[in-house]
């Protein structure tokens, strides 16, 4: 249904029910794939879901900020953020469109 949050649960669950494997082996299939994206991730990999999409972390550099509340001035500290691009064929099918 629209507006739904997909939850590991929820995940969980659909592994079980379309595969036909256990629940708890659905779980630990879960872990183990989002363990095996976070660790790709955090050495700095991309990673790449064909027909889904591409995870990337990036490093943004320090930067001036202003607090918007006192107008002070800021350095917002240097950090890595990760960005998600989907596939032609993941947008194609958010947009109902023939891929």
């Amino acid at each position: 249904m629209p507006g739904e949050t997909l939850t590991k649960a929820r995940l969980v669950e659909g592994i079980h029910e379309k595969v036909g494997i256990t629940k708890k082996d659905a779980g630990e299939l879960v872990d183990a794939v989002f363990d095996i994206m976070r660790d790709a991730l955090a050495a700095g990999d991309k990673v790449k879901i064909s027909g889904f999409g591409n995870w990337v972390v990036r490093d943004k550099a320090a930067r001036k900020g202003r607090n918007p509340q006192t107008s002070e001035e800021i350095i917002i500290a240097r950090r890595r953020v990760m960005t998600f691009k989907p596939s032609q064929v993941l947008r194609a099918s958010l947009n109902h469109e023939e891929g």
